[in-house]
């Protein structure tokens, strides 16, 4: 077997045993020197492309997960624990989109008190977690987003959140304000 093709199934396996995506520094560690570990990445992933598993950029890293046109037919349905209030997954929007950010911060672009419940709610999830304090008075705490928010929303990056334009397409981002029942009696 020649040193390339060893090279590959060595990268393989790492990637198939792997519970996270690995960057190239991690993959790298376990490869000699002489690797060209961005072509054997890209020569592997061509090797996946059309099969079952495909070999994906996420968070920064590498992973094999399922093919996207095979997922209706591997649908595993299992109880959701615990579903995210809307108050959760507004402030979780709030520091994914403008991290770093404090909780004066969170309250002011909601318009609303930040109950001490939601972050932990997001922390216990694992999607942010507190980094650093904002030089200031009180030393407030800044939030960020987590490696395992990028994996759990399929992102390589920050840079691949949809856009407005992209949530106003998809009726996510409404500009004009909803109706409420008692309103239009009024009206």
């Amino acid at each position: 077997m020649s040193e390339r093709a060893q090279q590959l199934r060595l990268l393989e396996g790492l990637l198939f045993a792997a519970t996270e995506p690995l960057g190239e520094e991690a993959l790298f560690r376990h490869l000699d020197g002489a690797a060209d570990i961005p072509v054997l990445l890209r020569e592997l992933a061509e090797n996946f492309a059309g099969r079952g598993v495909n070999l994906v950029r996420l968070a920064g890293g590498w992973a094999f997960r399922t093919a996207p046109d095979l997922a209706p037919k591997l649908r595993v349905e299992r109880p959701v624990v615990r579903k995210l209030s809307r108050a959760a997954v507004e402030t979780l929007a709030v520091i994914a989109y403008h991290q770093p950010v404090t909780r004066a911060e969170i309250e002011q672009i909601r318009g609303v008190v930040v109950a001490k419940g939601t972050i932990d709610a997001l922390m216990e999830a694992g999607w942010v977690r507190p980094k650093g304090r904002r030089a200031g008075p009180g030393r407030p705490l800044l939030w960020v987003t987590t490696r395992e928010f990028l994996v759990h929303f399929d992102l390589d990056s920050l840079n691949d959140l949809p856009g407005v334009d992209e949530l106003r397409a998809t009726g996510l981002l409404d500009l004009i304000p909803p109706v409420f029942p008692e309103a239009a009696r009024e009206a």
